[in-house]
């Protein structure tokens, strides 16, 4: 299901217009993706956590060329489905 396909989904369940599905999508990516940037945890009761975590710097190798190369160290983001989205899926 992509971004398009999921607003159509909720507008429907929901009764709101396709626009006010848009919004509110956008709006959910926009807070949530801010929280994280915050480096705070974002937690929906029966769906999921939304968690950053660190990434150190670290040594790779170039596959083209075999030359070691450094990879920066990056913030991740982390999914961790909750137990009611477990049992739906299961």
């Amino acid at each position: 299901m992509n971004k398009s396909e999921l607003v159509d989904a909720i507008a429907a369940d929901s009764g709101l217009t396709k626009a006010d599905a848009q919004r509110a999508v956008n709006s959910f990516v926009t807070v949530v993706g801010g929280a994280l940037k915050a480096d705070d945890r974002v937690a929906l009761v029966g769906f999921g956590s939304f968690s950053i975590s660190k990434r150190a710097e670290r040594q790779g190798r170039n596959p083209q060329t075999g030359k070691a190369i450094t990879i920066k160290a990056k913030n991740i983001v982390k999914f961790k489905a909750g137990s009611e989205l477990s049992e739906k899926v299961n």
